[in-house]
């Protein structure tokens, strides 16, 4: 298995392998085979038996949920260095969500037998691992309070700066969230509709606050969005400061 440094670099400040020193950490990474997928398959599937654990080294992976009802509901979209299926060091549990390639991507990947020997022989990463899922509850905790108390504009906003913070690159006009995104995509991570996504967007343009494109958003000004989404900062979890991100590792 090869890995250039940079991507060796990346995987080392994954939120799992956080602590762990070289005598530690250099076997977990012997011990991993790596997955290609190609854009628009599935690492694995909702409800399928969970076996896997991965780090993602290149590409994105989108996490989405079907809803009693049918709907299909995005709940994030994860950037190389974030750990994903770590609910497979359990036995006899199944996937909480689907999780589909956006691009090529490529995956370390840890068998759950693997992941469990490993972790008797570096408890730090068994412990990692309970931190990680810890954070899931929470996240998932402050996304149902999300979706029953804010409207719909202030939800809106803040999946923009949480994609802004995982994926979001500087431009000369501002800040170009870099990821296929669509309207319909910020519906579903947003609990709404695409017409009302498509009128808050429009609102927000006409403000001079972002730039909305086919598949492309630009924020202008990111002040303007905070303000919108109002405790913002106050709300981000723990798990989203630790491991820097919006969502946390499932």
């Amino acid at each position: 298995m090869e890995l250039s440094r940079a991507e060796t670099d990346l995987i080392r400040r994954a939120a799992i392998f956080r602590g762990l020193d070289d005598a530690e950490f250099d076997p977990v990474i012997a011990a991993a085979n790596i997955h290609e997928l190609k854009d628009g398959a599935y690492f694995f599937m909702e409800e399928d038996p969970a076996e896997i654990a991965y780090v993602l080294i290149e590409g994105k992976v989108k996490l989405t949920q079907v809803t009693t009802n049918g709907l299909q509901v995005i709940l994030g979209y994860l950037v190389p260095g974030r750990v994903f299926g770590i609910i497979a060091i359990l036995k006899h549990v199944a996937y909480p969500v689907s999780a589909e390639a956006v691009g090529k991507c490529r995956a370390l990947a840890w068998d759950r037998v693997t992941m469990n020997r490993l972790m008797e022989g570096a408890p730090r990463l068994a412990l990692n691992a309970m931190h990680i899922m810890a954070g899931q509850i929470r996240e998932l905790q402050n996304r149902v309070r999300e979706l029953s108390t804010q409207k719909v504009e202030q939800r809106v906003a803040r999946a923009v700066l949480r994609l802004a913070h995982q994926s979001g690159r500087t431009i000369e006009q501002g800040v170009l969230l870099d990821l296929r995104l669509s309207r319909q995509d910020l519906a579903e991570l947003t609990g709404t509709t695409l017409f009302t996504v498509s009128r808050v967007l429009k609102s927000w343009e006409s403000r001079g606050l972002v730039q909305s494109k086919r598949q492309q958003v630009v924020i202008l000004s990111p002040h303007g969005l905070v303000t919108i989404a109002e405790d913002i900062i106050q709300n981000v979890n723990e798990a989203e400061r630790v491991d820097s991100s919006g969502l946390c590792d499932l």
